[in-house]
């Protein structure tokens, strides 16, 4: 049997997991090798400068890991450090930026819907990457930062009750101003541009239904994930993918975490220093 891709993967943190979820179905027979950088995140309060330098260090870890494509499941590695990357690396290197504004097209080019609504970091909305990646495909696009919303994912205020009803609120603020913010052209589309996101999508959908504003939902993680499957034609392999997981810092906080954004227990973690 033909041996598979491997695959790299890399985040500040546990957000590209939802990447790499969704890429564990559509690219059968591959190896995945992830890397999230606990040690040094979160990358958004950094310079672009270290950024860069933090993002090279994981790229070329994972290329001397042996990947054959590399994939940047964080938006503000993708938005400050992609081309860099690309220019460092002999392989195909893909964002999550690029593909979420895609997929934006074709849902504006099915449905004719109106304004594209970007959900994202500071750090990702202060780069205008996806207000540029947007505008240059012919779609209007408002950016609304969501700085609330990786923390309470992260500390899992998505399970008790109490605790569900706070991140419910925080996410209505966001909405209503972002839609208010957007009021020239009723927003009809939303993009979730952190990788964190995809874990608040049915939260989020019952909070447009309540302030009676439904939009199409696009995950840029599962976006990602097509476009890495796009970039491998002819895979058909059967076998099941084998992944190996590293972090930089705390791997049992990794594991405990990562589970819930793979949506599978995380078997084993190893540590990795990458240094300052």
């Amino acid at each position: 049997m033909t041996k598979g891709p491997i695959i790299g993967v890399f985040d500040s943190g546990f957000g590209g997991l939802t990447v790499l979820r969704a890429l564990l179905p559509l690219i059968p027979g591959a190896h995945y090798v992830y890397l999230g950088d606990t040690a040094r995140l979160p990358y958004g309060s950094k310079s672009r400068e270290t950024i860069v330098r933090y993002a090279l260090s994981s790229a070329h870890f994972l290329h001397a890991q042996g990947a054959t494509l590399l994939v940047i499941a964080c938006n503000t590695a993708t938005a400050l450090a992609l081309e860099e990357i690309q220019a460092a690396l002999p392989i195909p290197v893909i964002g999550v930026i690029q593909p979420g504004a895609h997929a934006a097209l074709e849902v504006h080019t099915r449905t004719s819907a109106g304004q594209v609504l970007v959900l994202a970091t500071s750090a990702t909305v202060q780069s205008h990457a996806y207000m540029e990646a947007l505008t240059k495909i012919g779609l209007n696009a408002t950016e609304k930062a969501c700085p609330l919303l990786v923390p309470l994912v992260e500390e899992d205020w998505l399970q008790e009750p109490a605790k569900i009803a706070v991140t419910a609120e925080v996410l209505r603020i966001y909405l209503s101003e972002a839609i208010a913010e957007a009021a020239t052209s009723e927003p009809k589309i939303l993009l979730l541009g952190c990788t964190h996101y995809p874990l608040l999508t049915s939260l989020i959908e019952q909070t447009l239904i309540a302030l009676n504003h439904p939009m199409v939902i696009i995950d840029s993680a599962a976006a990602t994930a097509r476009a890495v499957a796009a970039q491998l034609p002819g895979n058909s392999s059967i076998a099941a993918p084998t992944c190996i997981f590293y972090a930089t810092d705390s791997v049992e906080k990794f594991q405990r975490l990562g589970s819930a954004f793979l949506g599978q227990d995380l078997d084993e973690v190893h540590l990795l220093d990458l240094g300052g």
